[in-house]
């Protein structure tokens, strides 16, 4: 079985954020598969998709405590971490560009330090890029912050391939994803 988790923070007023993408690209996901979110026997909402035996999460800690819910999980439902593929943004990568890895460092993103501290680095991660934006401003009220509407085209094409890409990781593993997707967006790549 896999787990594809999205990362993000809960409740309306954190929808749409640039924190949130990773909540975003599983929604896609059930979506496709015609499934819903439910509670979880953790800190988080999942959403099971047999046909693929895959389980879809969301975990409701808020993004700086993700770890908690991502272990309980993979204890609960007896899940290895090189099972895992966690969905999540990145400040550092142009709106748009996806930059998959079969394992790491959390790269000061402290959603991945979490789950690195709870599980260590064996895991694949897919970054989303969702850009940095003006360098005078904080990171935090960067990423707390909504898409502008000139960014919206974008980052739903970035959703979408990074769903693909998540069904990818189900079906081929990470590697392949690496390989199909850590070059750039072929429909803007000349």
């Amino acid at each position: 079985m896999k787990l594809v988790v999205g990362l993000g923070n809960p409740g309306p007023k954190y929808h749409g954020t640039r924190h949130s993408v990773g909540f975003a690209v599983v929604d896609e996901l059930a979506r496709r598969g015609g499934i819903e979110f439910e509670s979880a026997p953790a800190d988080a909402l999942i959403a099971k998709w047999r046909m693929r035996d895959t389980l879809l999460a969301k975990p409701m800690t808020f993004m700086n405590a993700s770890g908690e819910a991502v272990g309980a999980l993979l204890r609960y439902f007896k899940i290895e971490p090189v099972e895992l593929l966690v969905v999540v943004d990145e400040a550092q990568l142009p709106l748009g560009k996806l930059r998959a890895r079969a394992r790491g460092s959390a790269g000061g993103h402290n959603g991945l330090k979490s789950i690195v501290e709870h599980l260590g680095s064996d895991f694949a991660r897919m970054r989303l890029g969702v850009g940095r934006g003006d360098e005078r401003r904080d990171l935090a009220d960067h990423v707390l912050a909504k898409f502008d509407q000139d960014e919206v085209e974008e980052v739903a094409r970035m959703t979408v391939r990074a769903a693909d890409a998540a069904e990818m990781f189900i079906t081929s593993g990470i590697a392949a994803v690496m390989n199909g997707y850590n070059g750039g967006d072929p429909a803007t790549t000349e």
